[in-house]
């Protein structure tokens, strides 16, 4: 679970991270107008767009381009030469940026029939989703954590109440609690990790076998860990076995100084 949830969390971080890059720089003029009136109002918006600064490149999308960006919500069979579509500028920004408000004042009164969209509306909203999905992993893990300790205790305080007699006849000849305490801890540690490296185990088949996100066809994409993002499938089994080892040592040096 743990494992599912730190590829989830970075999953999420790279789907911010490379929305906030793509629409970042970017911006599209939408120019609608009639027919008779459409080359020339989109004529108009390209020489506006030829003398603004900040504007490192700008094209008309080709309407192939167009029927792409409307393939997944209408189908491959769009009509689009029987629709009266828009045309479409992709304007790019050099790094220093342009004035979006003087370009809008610019095209309303040289070009009203061109709308500007920077795409500031959808980037917000779509960063903003992400990194709830990045906190939300993040929370379970720390869910998932809190769970262990409690649930570690539990097994520790059955483990040492059901050998109540074996403690007895351990202190009888001079056995310390800490002596006690790390022979229950070293099994308990032992069983952790081999029980963590076998789930991370199966949890990294898992994420391998899933789809990568060059795959838009299919679901669950982009959950497959990358580069160093691997390194985790060790992180997760020694921190469990470390968290399993405090936890067990510290809760029955506790439960040992209460069995009489």
């Amino acid at each position: 679970l743990i494992v599912f949830s730190v590829a989830l969390s970075s999953a999420a971080d790279r789907l911010a991270q490379n929305w906030s890059d793509s629409l970042k720089n970017s911006a599209t003029l939408r120019v609608s107008a009639p027919s008779i009136d459409l080359e020339a109002q989109t004529e108009a918006a390209l020489s506006v767009l030829s003398t603004t600064r900040g504007i490192a490149s700008f094209r008309v999308l080709k309407p192939e381009e167009q029927q792409a960006l409307l393939e997944p919500w209408f189908g491959p069979k769009v009509p689009i030469k029987n629709l009266p579509m828009p045309r479409l500028i992709s304007i790019e920004e050099d790094e220093n940026g342009y004035d979006r408000v003087g370009l809008r004042l610019r095209l309303a009164a040289e070009v009203p029939a061109a709308v500007l969209d920077d795409h500031t509306r959808w980037r917000e909203p779509l960063i903003k989703a992400a990194d709830r999905i990045w906190f939300l992993g993040w929370f379970s893990i720390g869910l998932i954590v809190l769970i262990v300790v409690a649930m570690m205790t539990l097994v520790t305080r059955a483990a040492l109440s059901s050998n109540k007699k074996i403690i007895e006849v351990l202190r009888l000849v001079g056995a310390t609690d800490q002596y006690i305490a790390s022979a229950f801890v070293r099994k308990l540690a032992n069983q952790a990790f081999f029980g963590s490296l076998l789930g991370s185990s199966l949890a990294s088949l898992t994420l391998f076998l899933l789809p990568s996100e060059s795959d838009q066809a299919a679901i669950l994409t982009g959950l497959r860990l990358e580069g160093m993002e691997w390194i985790w499938l060790g992180i997760v089994p020694l921190s469990f076995s470390f968290l399993t080892f405090l936890t067990t040592r510290i809760s029955s040096l506790s439960i040992l100084r209460t069995l009489t």
